[in-house]
Protein backbone atom coordinates (compact mmCIF):
# COMPACT_ATOMS: atom_id res chain seq x y z
CA UNK A 1 0.00 0.00 0.00
CA UNK A 2 1.08 3.24 -1.37
CA UNK A 3 1.05 6.13 1.06
CA UNK A 4 1.46 9.81 0.03
CA UNK A 5 3.21 12.17 2.37
CA UNK A 6 1.26 15.58 2.58
CA UNK A 7 3.24 18.37 2.10
CA UNK A 8 2.15 21.76 4.11
CA UNK A 9 1.20 24.58 1.92
CA UNK A 10 4.71 26.43 1.99
CA UNK A 11 5.27 26.83 -1.50
CA UNK A 12 3.10 27.67 -4.28
CA UNK A 13 2.67 26.82 -7.78
CA UNK A 14 4.49 29.22 -9.23
CA UNK A 15 7.52 28.42 -6.98
CA UNK A 16 7.27 24.67 -8.35
CA UNK A 17 7.04 25.94 -11.74
CA UNK A 18 9.97 28.19 -11.14
CA UNK A 19 12.20 25.18 -9.78
CA UNK A 20 11.63 22.50 -12.09
CA UNK A 21 11.97 25.21 -15.36
CA UNK A 22 15.47 26.40 -13.83
CA UNK A 23 16.57 22.87 -13.17
CA UNK A 24 14.99 21.34 -16.10
CA UNK A 25 14.22 18.21 -14.12
CA UNK A 26 10.83 17.00 -12.37
CA UNK A 27 12.22 15.56 -9.23
CA UNK A 28 10.59 12.90 -7.20
CA UNK A 29 9.76 15.72 -4.30
CA UNK A 30 8.08 18.16 -7.42
CA UNK A 31 5.98 14.91 -8.39
CA UNK A 32 4.81 14.44 -4.90
CA UNK A 33 4.42 17.96 -3.98
CA UNK A 34 1.95 18.59 -7.25
CA UNK A 35 0.16 15.16 -6.53
CA UNK A 36 -0.56 17.30 -2.77
CA UNK A 37 -1.69 20.16 -4.98
CA UNK A 38 -3.82 18.42 -7.17
CA UNK A 39 -5.46 15.95 -4.54
CA UNK A 40 -6.56 19.51 -2.49
CA UNK A 41 -9.34 20.15 -4.72
CA UNK A 42 -8.54 23.88 -4.04
CA UNK A 43 -6.62 25.53 -6.75
CA UNK A 44 -7.21 28.33 -8.72
CA UNK A 45 -7.77 28.19 -12.96
CA UNK A 46 -3.89 30.01 -13.02
CA UNK A 47 -2.81 27.67 -10.74
CA UNK A 48 -4.54 24.13 -13.15
CA UNK A 49 -3.14 25.98 -16.11
CA UNK A 50 0.61 26.25 -14.94
CA UNK A 51 0.54 22.64 -13.97
CA UNK A 52 -0.98 21.75 -17.76
CA UNK A 53 2.13 23.91 -18.83
CA UNK A 54 4.44 21.66 -16.91
CA UNK A 55 2.77 18.48 -18.29
CA UNK A 56 2.99 19.74 -22.01
CA UNK A 57 6.66 20.60 -21.23
CA UNK A 58 7.27 17.36 -20.01
CA UNK A 59 5.42 15.85 -23.35
CA UNK A 60 7.13 17.11 -25.86
CA UNK A 61 10.67 16.47 -23.81
CA UNK A 62 11.55 19.99 -22.95
CA UNK A 63 11.58 18.68 -19.43
CA UNK A 64 12.99 15.57 -18.13
CA UNK A 65 11.58 13.58 -15.09
CA UNK A 66 14.52 12.86 -12.43
CA UNK A 67 15.08 10.65 -9.75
Amino acid sequence: MIQYQAFPPSFTIAELVFQVCRSGKVTINHRQQLRSILLQDALSEEDYSAIDRLLYAIRRGWLQLGE
